[in-house]
């Protein structure tokens, strides 16, 4: 559910999905971290762009995710926040968190490649 000034301000492209996510918070979805920036011919009840923000689902689609984020290791990330028509859609995934074999070799191949980073300057 989005205040007026944030659909102005993503119809504008001043949305960023950067470290959000989405979780199941007393049966409801929930938006959180997304930044929209405040719209700019907005006055004093211009919102506030870090604030949690409701998703509005089907209540079969939120209970299709209710029983997945329950199992081990699941969560919700959102892809893309776009305009369709009237509407403002977030287009949400279901991931798994990397093991730590993973964590491990996604370090050592960052750290190569700021060693080759570094040997070229």
């Amino acid at each position: 559910m989005l205040q007026g000034t944030e659909v102005k301000s993503l119809r504008q492209g001043k949305g960023n999905l950067q470290d959000s996510y989405a979780l199941i918070r007393n049966g409801e979805a929930w938006l959180v971290g997304a930044h929209i920036s405040p719209y700019e011919q907005g006055s004093y009840a211009n919102h506030n762009p870090t604030r949690d923000r409701r998703l509005l689902l089907h209540a079969k689609e939120l209970r299709k995710l209710i029983g997945k984020t329950k199992e081990k290791g699941l969560t919700l990330v959102p892809l893309k926040m776009y305009v369709k028509g009237r509407h403002i859609k977030v287009e949400i995934a279901l991931v798994k968190g990397k093991q730590e074999h993973d964590k491990r070799d996604t370090i050592k191949e960052r750290d190569i490649e700021r060693a080759i980073r570094r040997g070229e300057e």
